[in-house]
């Protein structure tokens, strides 16, 4: 059964305020969270890890919490880069809440680290909803996904402060409509910067990793419109064919 909405308020407004402390207490230590939002197969464990990679070969501390439903698949091919990675097996949960993101972070987290990407669970409604106290969060969408997917997800594009593309290495042999990509990202998110990346010949990966950097110097990130109005409304309903129905069961994270 659905939760109600009261329900769902009241858990939604103490995961704000969880992630606002973690928030502060990240920005004492000097550390960058971004927190990946995208569907399962979107590629971003592929471009994350060249992200890393490319963060060490700069001299930035670089680590990586990654979730998933029930495999370790992320954290090994993510711990190749060389950074620090922890897998979190949620059980189930769709999402990630800002009380793991702390809890797992306790104890682990290298004193050197700069940035913290937090690779959300692949699912592109629960997690839009919740707040892990990052600095920035990045929705990525492939290009095999289709070019009207944030007017599907308002919520997740529309709260983004980046918005990345994936695979465009595949784009022509898709078919992707950029242009049409563009206008519906711009409907939901006006002003987001969108950029394009490809983990196959490495297009973008840079730049994105530039774009992190700058906010971690001191840039404000881009100021979404729907951002506020979604906090405060803590809507994430599932609507009538899809009940909220999972279990919020503890996560069990295990380290690469």
């Amino acid at each position: 059964m659905c939760r109600s909405v009261d329900v769902r308020t009241a858990v939604l407004a103490k995961n704000d305020g969880l992630a606002a402390q973690l928030r502060a207490d990240l920005a004492k230590r000097r550390v960058t969270a971004v927190n990946l939002l995208s569907s399962p197969g979107s590629g971003k464990t592929a471009l994350l890890e060249l992200v890393l990679r490319r963060s060490l070969e700069r001299g930035v501390a670089a680590a990586a919490l990654t979730a998933d439903l029930a495999t370790e698949n992320d954290a090994r091919r993510l711990a190749r880069s060389g950074a620090p990675v922890k897998q979190v097996l949620t059980g189930g949960l769709c999402h990630l809440e800002s009380a793991q993101v702390r809890g797992l972070l306790e104890g682990w987290l290298p004193e050197a680290t700069r940035l913290l990407f937090v690779e959300n669970v692949g699912n592109l409604v629960c997690p839009a909803s919740y707040d892990l106290g990052e600095t920035l969060r990045v929705t990525l969408m492939s290009v095999t996904e289709g070019e009207d997917k944030p007017l599907k997800y308002p919520t997740a594009f529309g709260a983004a402060h980046l918005v990345v593309v994936t695979k465009t290495d595949l784009a022509e042999a898709v078919g992707f409509d950029s242009v049409a990509f563009t206008e519906a990202v711009e409907r939901v998110n006006p002003g987001v910067e969108i950029l394009r990346t490809s983990a196959r010949d490495g297009q973008g990966v840079n730049l994105l990793l530039d774009r992190v950097l700058a906010v971690a110097d001191g840039d404000a990130p881009h100021t979404p419109l729907l951002a506020a109005d979604h906090m405060r409304a803590h809507g994430h309903d599932h609507g009538p064919e899809h009940p909220h129905g999972h279990e919020h069961a503890a996560s069990r994270p295990t380290t690469a």
